[in-house]
């Protein structure tokens, strides 16, 4: 395996949070001791709830906020203290591509300046070369040179998004944050983003970091896959492992969810807690209907059930109490890990440029 492009180690977020005009502060816990590489030209993706910390650690691999412990690397930097020089040469690295287009691209711009002001102000590009820049961009995410001239309101939402992708991929960076990038569009749409993302990676060696909520998406896009609940990992391993042979209670609950398209995981007993009143032992244990009395008392920790594959579990569906959802092989786990899921079929590229 490659060295890591990108390295968290032990990465915390903590938030003072007071309630009340006279109310003594606590403390939000976003995210709680965290690590996890990602292989440089390889997919990281970060799963879960919302509420489960997955923005907040996008934002601070991405430098956006502070990080209250631990650190992280990107590259050849060292996100923390990032100033000046360092910090531009920093975004240069790494480029978000986020969950809303319309809401990231100014409406009275046309497409060319929404792409060539990061070109200018990183000093990539004159004024008089703006224009060129973006239709090369533009042609690049499968668009027409002409809608350059355009205003984000006359596209659509998958056109917004390759506009979106066109602008992080001007700075050339070596890797993209993926921040639910194909949340808000149709599903048809959908597998062309993710097809054209996957096009880029292959054909630049670019490295992500994709951020969804969507198993399936995640199953679909990742080398390996970490399972976030509450500011930590559940589990964490291979693509394959973690979607394919899952060992945690939450993440087989999230392929059940994903499998029957609801919101809500079945074998969730009880609303998500608050990330600042936390249960005591196992974050999970008041949603999981195979907690125990360990469980409620106990914190577990992250520890190896194959080679490259961990869960944060007492238990596992070897012991006696039975599998903790369905067995590895049966429908959700097997589906989602081995199919094509039929939404991402690639469609010819003439309709993906017309979209």
């Amino acid at each position: 395996m490659s060295k890591p492009f990108i390295s968290v180690k032990g990465a915390q977020r903590q938030y003072q949070v007071k309630r009340g005009l006279f109310g003594r502060g606590k403390t939000l816990h976003a995210v709680a001791g965290v690590s996890f590489d990602v292989p440089a030209g390889s997919t990281f993706g970060l799963v879960g709830e919302s509420g489960s910390g997955k923005s907040t650690l996008a934002r601070l691999v991405l430098a956006a906020e502070p990080v209250s412990g631990g650190s992280i690397r990107v590259g050849e930097h060292q996100v923390a203290g990032l100033q000046g020089a360092r910090r531009k040469a920093f975004h240069r690295t790494v480029q978000p591509v986020l969950q809303d287009p319309y809401s990231s691209l100014s409406p009275q711009m046309r497409i060319a300046d929404i792409i060539g002001e990061p070109l200018r102000v990183h000093g990539l590009a004159r004024r008089s070369e703006v224009l060129a820049k973006a239709e090369e961009l533009l042609t690049l995410v499968g668009l027409a040179p002409e809608m350059a001239r355009r205003h984000p309101h006359g596209l659509s939402g998958g056109q917004r998004q390759r506009v979106a992708i066109a602008r992080a991929l001007g700075l050339q960076p070596q890797a993209l944050v993926l921040d639910e990038p194909v949340s808000a569009l149709d599903v048809s749409i959908q597998a062309q983003i993710l097809n054209l993302l996957k096009d880029l990676q292959r054909a630049r060696g670019l490295t992500y970091l994709l951020i969804s909520h969507d198993l399936a998406v995640v199953a679909y896009m990742s080398d390996q896959v970490g399972v976030l609940y509450l500011g930590e990992f559940m589990e964490l391993g291979t693509r394959e492992d973690v979607v394919g042979r899952a060992r945690h209670p939450y993440t087989r609950a999230l392929i059940a969810s994903s499998e029957s398209r609801v919101e809500s995981a079945p074998t969730a007993v009880a609303d998500i807690p608050s990330p600042i009143d936390l249960p005591g032992g196992c974050r999970f244990q008041s949603r999981c209907p195979h907690a125990t009395a360990r469980c409620a008392a106990e914190r577990p920790v992250l520890r190896p059930v194959g080679a490259a594959h961990w869960i944060a579990c007492h238990y596992d569906i070897g012991d006696a109490r039975g599998p903790a959802v369905d067995a590895p092989g049966s429908r959700a786990s097997d589906r989602i890990a081995v199919s094509r899921p039929a939404a991402m079929e690639r469609e010819p590229e003439a309709a993906a440029a017309s979209r």
